[in-house]
């Protein structure tokens, strides 16, 4: 059997892992109409047909209006109860169709206004997804060793860029900052956020397994948010950072030197050499194949999304132009992940069958990309616990492999 023809029921029923899915991009739509209607947040429709048809498409032709949902989503979580509904919503629905272990990430500053703090937005955060996890944790096929655990956690978000506009929070901060430049805006916003982040663990024992570095890459460095990543890696937590999407190989290369980069965001335009800026680099080729084999060999994990990227990015015109399939080729160890599960309007599921419907993987290749999803995850357990929950992934994919006659090496 070849990859691409591996049944589709297979890959619903596979477990999956979703290391990279944004809390205010994946709300059920329902959700996000009902909300609207009672914080009285204007849509330009209140039905699910005309905001898809309106807002939320399957293509965008555009950057811009790929991110103007988000401005929608923003509006409804501007309190506990609606972020806890919305975070319990995204575990449902991620635990339905096959995830196992999820990583939601959402930066908390967005969220901080006169009545809600960030880190009251955080632990509302941690209850919908505790409430997800203890629900599906005591289902009798989970306690009988029929299905897996469910496991998760949260990564916090700091801004590349942002404005005074973007939250009341930011608009203090500017406000009271209004002397300095924006880089240093940039830098005491993040180290906030990190100082916050490890106390609320410390102090609370909440599930913030890592954190991010999200928003507009071009023309806004890695470097402005060197202090606070210092800070985390002082504590011991995981470190990824949105990089290689809208900028070439060196923001990849600043993510790893300068922020310590576990993993990576995207990736995309790992291979561009032709973005390469710096005229100290004389081999741009020699760069690109060097920095690829340190991700491989340091096994820095690369958090692919292909429907976002497809929308995204125009110059890749279908999968089959995905820098993905050099990746799996180089041996660097990808996961496949939603992004946004209502802005890309998509599931893992749906990414997985993208990928083996368009590139030619080997039956070893696919059971690899599911698995580091899980060997890649900033796991809230201790190492033993996360290689023990691991092992159980493998044998429940050989399983289901053998159920479905499909090969695994």
């Amino acid at each position: 059997m070849k990859m691409k023809d591996v049944p589709a029921e297979f890959l619903q029923r596979l477990p999956k892992a979703d290391l990279h899915v944004h809390l205010d991009g994946s709300l059920r739509l329902s959700t996000l109409i009902e909300l609207a209607q009672k914080e009285g947040v204007e849509l330009p429709s209140y039905t699910e047909k005309g905001m898809r048809r309106l807002v939320y498409k399957d293509k965008y032709s555009s950057l811009v209006e790929y991110l103007k949902g988000f401005s929608y989503t923003g509006a409804v979580m501007q309190n506990a109860e609606n972020i806890e509904r919305i975070a319990y919503e995204l575990a449902q629905d991620a635990i339905a169709e096959g995830v196992r272990y999820l990583e939601v990430r959402f930066a908390p500053q967005l969220h901080a206004n006169d009545k809600l703090t960030a880190q009251e937005s955080v632990r509302a955060v941690a209850r919908g997804l505790a409430r997800a996890q203890k629900e599906h944790n005591n289902l009798p096929d989970v306690k009988s060793g029929k299905d897996l655990e469910f496991h998760c956690g949260i990564i916090a978000c700091a801004m590349r860029n942002f404005n005074a506009f973007m939250s009341p929070y930011y608009g203090v901060l500017m406000k009271a900052l209004a002397q300095s430049s924006k880089s240093e805006i940039f830098n005491i916003a993040s180290l906030e956020l990190a100082k916050m982040v490890v106390r609320l663990v410390k102090e609370e024992k909440l599930p913030i397994v890592g954190f991010d570095l999200a928003g507009e890459e071009a023309g806004y460095p890695a470097s402005d948010h060197v202090e606070a990543y210092r800070y985390v890696h002082k504590y011991f937590m995981r470190k990824t950072v949105h990089s290689g999407e809208a900028y070439g190989p060196e923001s990849i290369f600043q993510a790893i030197t300068d922020c310590y980069a576990n993993r990576i965001g995207h990736g995309t335009h790992l291979f561009s050499k032709e973005m390469i800026k710096d005229k100290k680099v004389k081999d741009k080729q020699a760069y690109v194949d060097s920095l690829a084999d340190y991700i491989a060999s340091e096994r820095i994990g690369v958090e692919v999304c292909l429907t976002s990227n497809l929308q995204t990015l125009p110059e890749i015109k279908s999968v089959k132009n995905h820098p993905v399939k050099e990746m799996i080729a180089r041996g660097l160890p990808i996961s496949i992940n939603t992004d946004n599960r209502l802005v890309s309007n998509t599931t893992v599921t749906k990414e997985l069958e993208l990928l083996v419907r368009n590139i030619e993987l080997s039956p070893k290749e696919l059971k690899n990309v599911v698995i580091a999803g899980f060997k890649g995850a900033f796991f809230p357990g201790s190492y033993v616990q996360k290689r023990d929950f691991i092992r159980k992934v493998i044998d429940r994919y050989n399983a289901l492999a053998k159920e479905y006659q499909v090969p695994t090496y």
